[in-house]
């Protein structure tokens, strides 16, 4: 587990806390589609990513989805942070987009590595402002794209995340995270397709790689 911390913090974390983490850490491999973190769950370690990939969605109150931003290597969740901290219940829900590897680190160890490192303290706030801007994103997406810029976005995201252009996500998987109808969705792709900007295939959707 050391050398996967090295690997992937070991550009931000000095050896004295990368081996505390390696001592008090869970490896663990989670598949891909696996619900790593559910609304209303408390939260009592959180997770540093070293392989893969995590989507974080929201629910309303009709239990429709919204995605808000994924995490990758080197990254963590600052919502999870915060319900750490607070010992509050999780107002997300965490699935794993590819075949993920973390480590999870119990939440007690995060208050003392604050004021015992300056580059924990450092990741932490970093790992703040990294999703606070994701997140601002996602806004100005819902407020100022229109459906079909917002699903370009969406396609383009999930190709940079899988590094493949081959996007294997359902038109009603699609439909949840952007919070719309299946029937737009597959109106919209439609209309991508006509414009020689996506290839459409009964399991599979196909991002032109010159997009």
């Amino acid at each position: 587990m050391i050398q996967l911390l090295k690997n992937n913090y070991g550009h931000l974390f000095e050896d004295a806390l990368l081996d505390e983490i390696n001592q008090v850490g869970t490896f663990k491999e989670i598949p891909e589609g696996f619900t790593l973190i559910e609304i209303g769950q408390y939260i009592r370690s959180m997770p540093l990513l070293v392989e893969g990939a995590i989507k974080i969605l929201r629910d309303d109150d009709d239990g429709d989805e919204l995605l808000l931003y994924f995490l990758e290597s080197g990254d963590t969740c600052a919502m999870t942070l915060s319900c750490c901290l607070g010992d509050k219940k999780s107002e997300i829900r965490a699935i794993a987009e590819l075949d993920t590897k973390l480590i999870m680190v119990p939440i007690q160890k995060m208050e003392e590595w604050t004021g015992k490192y300056k580059s924990w303290r450092n990741f932490v706030f970093q790992s703040y402002h990294n999703r606070l801007m994701e997140m601002l994103e996602t806004i100005d997406s819902i407020a100022f794209l229109k459906m079909d810029k917002r699903l370009l976005k969406y396609l383009k995201d999930k190709a940079a995340i899988t590094k493949d252009h081959i996007i294997k996500s359902t038109h009603q998987e699609i439909a949840y995270e952007l919070h719309t109808s299946r029937v737009v969705i597959s109106r919209l792709l439609k209309k991508l397709e006509n414009q020689g900007i996506i290839h459409l295939n009964r399991n599979f959707i196909k991002l032109n790689s010159s997009i």
